[in-house]
């Protein structure tokens, strides 16, 4: 009796896994990103709509900013070394995707509103990069669109105005009309990153 249980167990484990590989086979099958991912799980619910302000003061959402292929990435001007350090990054990968002859946008979210005024992610923007776009907010539509990509930051305790954010420092890719498609570590390197937004514009 417990050869037979052990057997219909190992039949319902194979189906299982059966469906499983079948399954995931299939959904690769339609993802036309596929070769592009290296292996990392992408789409998803990462990305959404959002209403920040532009340098200029406008109140804009993401239709009005991602109406190209985008880096976006959420730090803080006053962050002493990661945020500069990632910034100037993508900033370096989008001057090699425009020798490649693509246009891809880089965008700064900033998650610390009470000193990145607008005209302070406008400064830090253009300094980065001429294509950059900085934006902010109030602290409620930074919050909905840390959110929305499901970034994490904390301000932590301080006595003055030189406090520190701790922050996520992913850089996700999102392509108008599909949204996100592939997210960076902080150890991509400006060619890796290129070279994998290359693949996902040729794709689609």
């Amino acid at each position: 009796m417990i050869k037979v249980y052990a057997g219909a167990a190992v039949a319902v484990l194979a189906g299982l896994l059966g469906g499983s590989a079948y399954w995931v086979y299939s959904n690769q099958n339609g993802d036309a990103f596929t070769q592009c991912r290296g292996g990392q799980v992408g789409g998803g619910s990462i990305g959404g709509p959002f209403t920040l302000v532009n340098p200029a003061g406008e109140t804009v959402t993401d239709t009005d900013v991602i109406t190209k292929p985008s880096l976006v990435y959420f730090g803080y001007t006053f962050c002493p070394d990661v945020c500069p350090l990632d910034n100037a990054r993508n900033a370096e990968a989008v001057d090699i995707l425009e020798e490649l002859g693509l246009d891809v946008t880089p965008i700064f979210i900033s998650i610390d509103p009470a000193r990145d005024t607008p005209e302070v992610m406008g400064e830090f923007a253009s300094i980065m990069h001429p294509k950059m776009i900085g934006l902010t907010g109030s602290e409620e539509q930074v919050k909905a669109a840390s959110q929305a990509y499901k970034t994490y930051y904390k301000k932590q305790d301080a006595t003055d105005k030189y406090y520190l954010v701790d922050h996520s420092t992913f850089t996700y890719l999102m392509l108008p009309g599909v949204g996100f498609v592939d997210f960076f570590k902080r150890e991509t390197t400006p060619d890796e990153m290129a070279q994998t937004v290359a693949c996902f514009l040729g794709a689609s």
